[in-house]
């Protein structure tokens, strides 16, 4: 418990304001994501969005020595696809952009899905239960209950959907740095792991295949794709305990429906 930070008033003030102006780059996202345009405009669009219209910083450029302001990952991708002008988005693709944004020193940290034109109904399918999941793994945050508790919603969802979950890869505290303690996994036995505490902020993001689980790191360090090539789908939001049970910090306005199927 000493090494997880757990917010102020102040603090979750401005990571809650940080979680809102993503919301809003994700709902210009919405207009600017069709066929025809490549990973690496929608790079350039966001960052211009964050700096100059939101007065922002984009939290992922120059972290771990990365060079763009949000991961791209197409189809088979798993996680960390980097935005590349020859990637142009077609009909029937998949897409997740993933984007950390700071304000006022703290950072919120999310990631959504496109469906990009006409999109097959087992893809569809694929990125639908895996919202789904994340969902499920929201409606575990309250005190006392364990990170397990989450970690098992996740997985039993995504497995009897006839899905993998990536395992290499997990949810994370994110405050002042983007990756704080504690690790957030999504796969485990409920009832184990650490207790959740009022004040902890952390993301939840399942990766889950539509295939085999296994995954390896393409030549330029960074792209994670499925080892079978089959499709993989990714959502994420950073949520905060709180004394009662789970605000999300970086919700979007059409989900706010989502709320009422929380416990």
């Amino acid at each position: 418990m000493n090494s997880i930070p757990l917010k102020s008033t102040e603090q979750l003030a401005a990571q809650r304001e940080a979680g809102r102006l993503l919301a809003q780059v994700f709902a210009r996202l919405d207009e600017w994501v069709q066929p025809g345009v490549n990973t690496m405009q929608l790079n350039d669009w966001v960052e211009q969005y964050i700096r100059d219209e939101l007065k922002a910083r984009p939290a992922s450029k120059g972290q771990y020595d990365y060079p763009y302001v949000l991961n791209s990952s197409l189809n088979e991708v798993v996680c960390h696809g980097m935005p590349k002008a020859v990637d142009i988005l077609r009909d029937g693709d998949i897409l997740n952009l993933d984007i950390t944004l700071e304000k006022h020193g703290l950072i919120a940290d999310s990631s959504k899905m496109y469906l990009i034109g006409q999109v097959a109904p087992a893809a569809k399918r694929l990125v639908d239960v895996t919202y789904q999941a994340l969902w499920q793994g929201i409606a575990q945050v309250k005190p006392d209950n364990r990170l397990g508790d989450i970690a098992a919603a996740v997985q039993r969802h995504a497995e009897q959907a006839g899905y993998s979950v990536v395992r290499e890869f997990c949810g994370h505290g994110v405050g002042v740095q983007m990756h704080e303690e504690p690790q957030v996994l999504h796969y485990g036995a409920a009832g184990s792991g650490l207790a959740l505490k009022p004040g902890m902020v952390f993301t939840i993001e399942p990766m889950i295949n539509q295939g085999d689980r296994r995954v390896k790191t393409k030549s330029d360090g960074w792209t994670v794709v499925t080892k079978d090539k089959k499709l993989s789908a990714q959502w994420e939001h950073t949520v905060a305990v709180t004394e009662h049970g789970v605000e999300v910090l970086t919700l979007r306005a059409e989900e706010q429906s989502m709320l009422e199927l929380l416990p």
